[in-house]
């Protein structure tokens, strides 16, 4: 039985998630430590993949390691098998007819519903999981897990909303014109990273709200509090298969995804290697597709900073602290090269950017005080002391940190190079960890450097422009202009909020659809024109054609 529509419904008014300071004595810092504590107590916990809203244990179990201290993992995940991931895909593909005919503002109220858990029942919960488990201090769990994935989620009904409402402004004598956003033929792959708790939730959220079905597959090192943003979405009332979760070997589960005929769309955010190599994987079935499958990916990034030698010193210091070293650098935004002006660097610049970095406390991310925690595991130490070392190689001058402790979780400490080649491999290779290196340019030379900047990597995410000179700042946004999706003035090149900055980059950044926009919904629909004709036809003749 159809439900019948009685009115037009609008959502509530959505606002930006306000964010907790976790200041020494407040409720929240009192909150989250007894959350904290409380999952310390009660680790490793037992993940099972979740198909069609049942629990599924393959037995094939891997460990989600704490990075602070890697002889303690967070969980025990079951890795889902061929069959689990066949059973997933057909119950998505099941659940979609009912799912798509839901009627819109009952889709809306789930996840308005699941942005009112994140933001309070489950808030701390979400954020132990997030610091433990991915080595993020309080406030970098804030902005993540609480703030933004409720901002997702709110704003994304707020702008389906407004995609909904876009219908043609013009109509014929006689006839209705309008448009209904379908979703995708098929289902959605959903593969996201660690990095970010919330980037797990709207990877899989944004096209389950316009009425698609999806096939999660979480980052092995996010696994947990991916878990319980899926145990959030059932509370909330997401029906069975809608949403299937299937934790497991990345390259086995999204292959046999990308190799099913009602594939539709990949929704990724990851590595730009990886993400390459699943677009050829994609382009070679294309036979077996029923359709053209959309291809949604945001990847990596060698962002930069460009200190103009009006540039106020102070802000552009902190800025750039804070754009390279928060969360390890283990962010697609993080700041990796920094160009200063001579006089800018030799006028306090260095100076203060040394004095600041050596302040900052490096351990495990629970200690409230610590501003760095450990990067996310093994493979990212190993790459991360093997680019210092290369700088090193190639003639880098390490002016602060380069060091690291792997003996009891993952430490690397913050570093600064210096070099004197503006194309050294740290210069223009990806690292995502807690390093910047510096190039130091004539004043006189601002403009030939911004060329610089445009050409010496491959990628195009973030950038900021640091200068009191407005002039300077506009030659920069037009010499700068493809070399960034996001670019800042004087402003740290991270830190985009849903509904104010729409985040992306192109290039081998990825294919800048924008998250936190309504743009990325665009993706994840296809409309389908209708016209209702109320006048019948008299005669099939034209005028032209009488005599």
């Amino acid at each position: 039985m159809s439900t019948p529509q009685l009115a037009s419904f609008k959502v509530p008014s959505i606002e930006n998630e306000p964010m907790k300071t976790y200041a020494p004595g407040s409720v929240e810092r009192r909150a989250l430590e007894q959350a904290i504590a409380q999952m310390e107590q009660e680790l490793p916990f037992e993940v099972p993949c979740i198909v069609n809203g049942k629990p599924v244990k393959t037995g094939n179990l891997a460990k989600q390691p704490i990075p602070s201290d890697h002889a303690r993992h967070l969980c025990s995940y079951h890795e889902a098998d061929v069959a689990t991931v066949a059973s997933a895909i057909e119950g998505a593909l099941e659940a979609k007819a009912r799912w798509e005919s839901m009627p819109w503002s009952d889709r809306a109220a789930i996840f308005l519903k699941a942005a009112d858990l994140v933001s309070g029942k489950y808030r701390y919960k979400l954020m132990a999981a997030t610091i433990l488990g991915q080595g993020k201090n309080a406030w970098q769990a804030e902005i993540d897990a609480a703030a933004e994935l409720t901002d997702f989620l709110r704003f994304g009904v707020k702008f389906v909303e407004e995609l909904y409402s876009q219908q043609p402004s013009k109509n014929s004598a006689g006839a209705w014109n309008r448009v209904e956003y379908r979703a995708l033929e098929g289902f959605v792959l959903a593969v996201s990273p660690f990095n970010f708790t919330a980037i797990g939730g709207n990877l899989s959220g944004a096209p389950a709200l316009v009425g698609n079905t999806i096939v999660w597959k979480p980052s092995p090192a996010a696994t947990y509090s991916n878990y319980i943003i899926h145990q959030i979405f059932t509370e909330a009332g997401l029906p069975a298969g809608v949403i299937q979760f299937v934790p497991g070997p990345p390259a086995e589960v999204v292959a046999q995804a990308i190799s099913h005929p009602s594939f539709a769309a990949l929704h990724f955010t990851g590595s730009t290697f990886v993400f390459k190599k699943l677009w050829k994987d994609i382009a070679s079935n294309l036979d077996i597709y029923k359709g053209y499958p959309r291809i949604v990916g945001e990847t990596g990034g060698k962002n930069f900073h460009v200190i103009h030698q009006s540039a106020e010193i102070g802000n552009a210091v902190l800025q750039t602290i804070r754009g390279a070293y928060e969360y390890q650098g283990q962010k697609c935004s993080a700041l990796s090269r920094v160009y200063v002006s001579s006089s800018v660097w030799n006028g306090g610049f260095k100076d203060l950017l040394l004095s600041q970095v050596a302040k900052i406390k490096v351990g495990a991310p629970q200690s409230f005080d610590n501003f760095m925690g450990p990067v996310i595991g093994r493979p990212a130490y190993d790459k991360i002391m093997g680019y210092i070392q290369k700088a090193k190689e190639a003639g880098g001058e390490i002016l602060a940190g380069g060091t690291g402790d792997d003996s009891k979780g993952y430490f690397i400490q913050p570093t600064v190079i210096e070099t004197k080649d503006p194309k050294m491999i740290t210069m223009v290779e990806e690292i995502f960890g807690p390093v910047i290196t510096v190039y130091v340019f004539e004043d006189k030379d601002f403009e030939s450097t911004l060329d610089l900047i445009d050409s010496t990597t491959d990628y195009a995410l973030t950038g900021a422009i640091f200068a009191s000179d407005r002039h300077a700042l506009l030659t920069a946004t037009n010499r700068l202009r493809n070399a960034a999706g996001n670019v800042y003035y004087n402003e740290k090149c991270t830190g985009a909020v849903v509904g104010q900055q729409p985040f992306g980059g192109a290039r081998a950044s990825g294919t800048n659809d924008k998250a936190g926009s309504i743009s990325i919904f665009y993706r994840f629909v296809s409309a389908r024109s209708i016209k209702e004709n109320f006048v019948g036809l008299e005669d099939f003749q034209y005028p032209s054609n009488l005599i």
